[in-house]
């Protein structure tokens, strides 16, 4: 008989961090999913840009301890910022006050702008730290700690066959397509194209729902009554308290900073 590996004994995580020589990878996932929701609520409360530019600053640190690759990371952080980039260029259009200048009659003003830079600091700053201490854990060891932090079940269900099957479907969508092009597809501004698309849907659809009945059989089969047996015991450590106690003092410092400078 072979023996359970935890996930806590690969060398890497799924993102590509470094687990064993990570020191924030040690830390208890549980106290990292809380410190990140914590962090996320005190940042989107701060107005001040000391405050936004020092929580972008530890959001930073915690990606160095990490050890995530930089190149890697800085993609996904580029590709989050390009998804919101239109909304910040509006804003200086879109928020009355002080005009800079005027574009196609349209009056660009600096409460606009310097809205669009405080949301551009706080999606940067949560989006970093989320990635540095909830992105390095493996998705099993996700579902598990929010199954400890008695997140409903359900929830936890859904997040692991989440994880476990997108690839599937996505390689479903993939065989499709091929098949597609193999018929002579060519998509196209017509309807033919959009009907095409229509169906490829559909016959997502219909597949998906196929295969997650032949997955729910095959887990009755095996004794599955609606409960998913966690391996993996997490066990609160000193240094998951130290760590604790540390962020909890750095999101009070930035409370302190936010009364001190933003009503400045």
């Amino acid at each position: 008989m072979s023996p359970v590996i935890s996930t806590l004994d690969k060398p890497l995580t799924a993102t590509g961090a470094n687990r064993q020589l990570s020191w924030l990878g040690r830390i208890d996932p549980r106290a990292r999913i809380v410190a990140a929701a914590a962090f996320a609520v005190v940042v989107v409360a701060c107005e001040s840009f000391l405050v936004l530019g020092a929580a972008v600053g530890v959001a930073f640190a915690l990606l160095s301890v990490s050890r995530l690759p930089a190149v890697r990371t800085m993609k996904r952080v580029a590709a989050m910022d390009s998804f919101i980039l239109f909304i910040l260029a509006l804003l200086p259009f879109t928020v009355p006050g002080e005009p800079i200048f005027t574009l196609w009659g349209f009056p660009a003003s600096w409460e606009g702008l310097w809205q669009a830079v405080e949301i551009a600091l706080k999606a940067n700053a949560i989006v970093l730290a989320l990635m540095a201490l909830v992105s390095t854990m493996e998705p099993v060891t996700l579902g598990h700690a929010l199954h400890s932090l008695k997140v409903p079940e359900a929830l936890v269900h859904l997040l692991m066959f989440t994880v476990r099957y997108i690839d599937v479907l996505r390689e479903e969508y993939l065989r499709l397509r091929q098949a597609m092009k193999a018929r002579g597809f060519r998509p196209g501004t017509n309807w033919h194209s959009y009907r095409s698309f229509g169906y490829l849907v559909g016959m997502m659809l219909v597949r998906s729902l196929e295969r997650s009945e032949r997955i729910l059989g095959a887990m009755k089969c095996r004794g599955f009554t609606g409960r998913i047996p966690l391996l993996d015991r997490m066990a609160w450590r000193p240094g998951d308290a130290v760590f604790a106690a540390g962020f909890a003092l750095m999101l009070v410092g930035l409370a302190v900073m936010e009364l001190s400078y933003g009503a400045a």
